[in-house]
């Protein structure tokens, strides 16, 4: 079998990264690497990916876990700690591997690097999560301008949610070559059965 990684990244903070990548990981049949957690250690997005997929996929330890619900460099900075990135190895991994990210692209590791360090460390194409709201088409169109920018691929644009019709239609008219559109629906109630049903109802465009 071909083994893959895919970098979950989103277009700011709360955009659902993380229930997308519980979706993403039951859909491709994928493990799941958080490489670094700030805060929320007890309810960590390690956990809650394993706990909605019912146990169903593998979930590597993170390399970070750190107390603050912070930027992980703010985060790391209060435990006296400075993320490098010689620090990240990728885990060792069957068949396909979900990393999922902090943030967006340009949340900071510490003063000199960033995620999307991180995300060219793994030499991972991207699935960019969006959210619809005030502000998300120029947040959108920045953070794919900074993937073509870096050379890295943009395998998947992630629809989270009910989109505007105008606000899709910009957007999927401005995707890279080659980035497949995925909608996953909106959920109004987050548990194993919902999870379940959208993993099998991903739409791709």
């Amino acid at each position: 079998m071909t083994r893959e990684t895919l970098f979950v990244s989103g277009i700011g903070t709360g955009v659902g990264k993380t229930i997308c990548s519980a979706i993403l990981a039951l859909h491709f049949e994928a493990e799941y690497w958080k490489p670094v957690q700030a805060g929320d250690l007890h309810c960590s997005d390690s956990i809650t990916v394993s706990t909605l997929c019912s146990g169903k996929i593998h979930t590597h330890p993170e390399r970070y876990r750190l107390q603050k619900a912070a930027s992980p460099h703010n985060a790391a900075a209060a435990e006296e700690i400075c993320i490098k990135l010689s620090d990240f190895t990728i885990p060792d991994y069957r068949k396909k591997l979900l990393i999922e990210g902090a943030g967006g692209l340009w949340v900071p590791l510490s003063d000199d690097h960033f995620m999307i360090d991180l995300i060219q460390l793994c030499n991972a194409p991207v699935a960019l999560v969006a959210r619809d709201y005030l502000g998300c088409i120029n947040h959108t169109l920045l953070s794919i301008e900074t993937l073509k920018q870096r050379n890295i691929p943009l395998d998947y644009m992630v629809f989270n949610g009910n989109f505007d019709p105008d606000t899709f239609r910009v957007l999927y008219r401005h995707l890279p070559r080659g980035a497949h559109a995925i909608h996953i629906p909106e959920l109004t109630d987050i548990n194993l059965e919902t999870i379940a049903a959208a993993a099998q109802q991903i739409k791709f465009f």
